[in-house]
């Protein structure tokens, strides 16, 4: 259940709440139940799913293709697995509709990186993995149509990033209808692929250095696919990639199934797990047991069984631990958590396969934080929960993308808020963070990081937050928590606030301001906690906004208020979820 009683009336709508989730048959079963509601909103054509004239970067019939190709992923998946109980019909016709200009529901003419282009790659993974119940009862003129149409987006420009693998499943969709380009013209996307290879298992998203979630539901996850499914379009090395990867990503979750929140695109919820799937899919052989394999992805949907993340007919809602288009970013569509759709890639392994047959093992345990170069992340896994330090990457063209990858820290147990566009310097919720204010200035929170170490010990990162500041901070895991130590360089006198983790806090609760004490120490009631080492800096237990939170509507944060003067200053704290720390005597009281 929810720990908000607050929130437990909400369960309800969640198509995934009180259903099993132990074998592949509950997995069907669910399938079902999360795609039930889009047929309320199914155009008369088929090949749009109307959910909400909200708006995304997009225009609306992209949106609205959207909605009708992301359930691919999943139906797709069954298929190969051997289901046969999907209503394929629906499908087909809006495949036909909305590909024919001649149609009121024609998806539209496809432009140079358009979204059209991100959902044709479900239909391009549905023409190779499903080619019987999606392709073969197409009437020729509707082949006819369908291949013109994904034709015209082999020919056109992909974002130079994730998206350069949507070319090459729709070629291979293509293929397996027996058409497709004369000449394979994809390897001017696998070259540029290759370049974002970081090694170790590692991609990063484009230019820039995002490392996050799209490592494994879109890289791996694409790249497993072609190697699984169209081999011979399939000329990387998918598999050995993906087995660098896989233990290192699995330390990304915990026992009670939570992954990391952390960068973009939260609101694709369980898609997280996508990789794990894919990869047990395409691996006779895997590093990780088949038992740890399943006990990730059974283990991460049973937790978001337990959220209320469907509106009130059962539609998933855009946000993450519940309906909060504030934390989205500005291309998340009505129909954009069906992203979510890819955890059911495991469907495509049949029943009598040892993943099926596995008994669920817990994660691999180690005693020590581990260093993940990829993400600049030193980590560790407790079993209960799993934090990571990191050294903070730069995602300025995403809406929150300070907040999203530029934290101090991140934890399964304490997913991070993003701010509100009115929020001052003082009710700003900066958990995991901090912010600097001059007199005279716009106030800036922690972003743009420059990594200057990054270890067993710990880590090292630069930020300017103005040009004549510079802050370097130290941050190491202790027994239970972490403590971080900052030098600001400063020609100006300045004021910083630092949060520690975020803590729940029941939706039952009233808003309350908080003031500043000298007791140099905040605990929140409910878990996290900061301690100014200094005993320089005030303290309080800030309560926010509503929904700044990725995980609930309320949250508490603890917070310190320091002021430096010019010149340069050092200070310290230690910060935890509320455990007892045996090497610095702090203990949750």
């Amino acid at each position: 259940m929810t720990s908000d009683p607050a929130l437990a009336p909400y369960l309800r709508f969640n198509p995934l709440h009180g259903q099993p989730l132990n074998a592949r048959a509950d997995l069907i079963a669910v399938m079902e139940r999360l795609l039930a509601p889009l047929d309320a909103y199914r155009s008369t054509g088929c090949a749009r799913v109307q959910l909400s004239p909200t708006g995304a970067i997009f225009d609306h019939g992209a949106a609205e293709l959207e909605g009708f190709a992301r359930p691919l992923w999943a139906i797709a998946a069954a298929s190969a697995g051997g289901d046969t109980t999907t209503d394929w019909q629906p499908y087909r016709t809006g495949l036909d509709n909305g590909t024919n200009p001649d149609h009121p529901e024609y998806w539209g003419d496809l432009g140079e990186v358009d979204q059209r282009l991100v959902e044709l790659a479900a239909v391009g993974f549905a023409l190779f993995a499903a080619k019987a119940d999606l392709w073969d009862p197409l009437t020729p003129e509707a082949k006819i149509r369908v291949r013109a149409y994904l034709m015209g987006a082999t020919k056109r420009q992909f974002s130079p990033n994730n998206w350069l693998f949507f070319r090459l499943l729709i070629d291979a969709g293509l293929r397996a209808t027996g058409d497709g380009p004369a000449v394979d013209s994809g390897d001017d996307n696998r070259a540029a692929l290759n370049q974002m290879y970081l090694g170790e298992g590692w991609y990063r998203d484009g230019d820039g250095n995002r490392v996050d979630h799209y490592v494994g539901f879109a890289f791996h996850v694409y790249g497993l696919l072609l190697h699984k499914f169209a081999p011979s379009t399939d000329k990387g090395d998918h598999l050995a990639r993906a087995r660098a990867f896989a233990p290192q990503f699995a330390q990304w979750f915990d026992d009670t199934g939570r992954g990391l929140p952390f960068g973009r695109s939260m609101t694709y919820r369980f898609a997280m797990t996508a990789f794990f799937g894919a990869y047990a899919l395409a691996d006779p052989d895997p590093v990780l047991p088949w038992g740890v394999l399943k006990g990730i992805v059974l283990r991460n949907l049973r937790w978001w069984a337990n959220r209320p993340i469907a509106d009130r007919d059962g539609v998933l809602s855009v946000g993450f631990g519940y309906a909060n288009p504030h934390m989205a970013e500005d291309y998340n569509s009505p129909g954009s958590p069906y992203w979510a759709m890819k955890a059911f890639l495991v469907l495509a392994m049949p029943e009598d396969h040892p993943f099926w047959l596995a008994k669920e093992l817990p994660l691999p345990k180690f005693d020590a934080p581990q260093v993940q170069k990829g993400p600049r992340f030193v980590l560790r896994n407790c079993g209960d929960e799993v934090t990571v330090l990191s050294g903070g990457q730069d995602a300025p063209m995403f809406r929150h993308g300070a907040e999203k990858y530029s934290k101090f820290s991140y934890s399964t147990a304490a997913p991070p808020c993003v701010e509100a566009r009115d929020a001052q310097f003082d009710t700003a919720a900066l958990d995991g963070s901090m912010a600097v204010d001059v007199a005279g200035r716009p106030w800036k929170i922690r972003q743009n990081s420059q990594t200057l170490r990054v270890d067993a010990n710990g880590l090292r990162v630069r930020w300017r937050p103005f040009d004549d500041v510079v802050i370097d901070s130290w941050l190491r895991f202790t027994a239970a928590g972490h403590v971080r130590l900052h030098r600001i360089r400063s020609a100006v006198d300045l004021r910083f606030i630092e949060g520690g983790f975020a803590s729940a806090r029941s939706c039952s609760l009233p808003h309350r301001v908080a003031k500043w004490d000298d007791s140099h120490r905040a605990i929140c009631p409910d878990g996290g906690e900061i301690y100014d080492l200094n005993g320089a800096r005030q303290s309080r237990v800030h309560i926010p906004a509503a929904n700044l939170s990725l995980l609930t509507p309320k949250v508490a944060v603890p917070q310190l208020l320091g002021l430096s003067p010019i010149g340069v200053c050092w200070f310290a704290c230690y910060v935890s979820l509320g455990q007892q720390d045996q090497s610095t005597g702090v203990t949750k009281q």
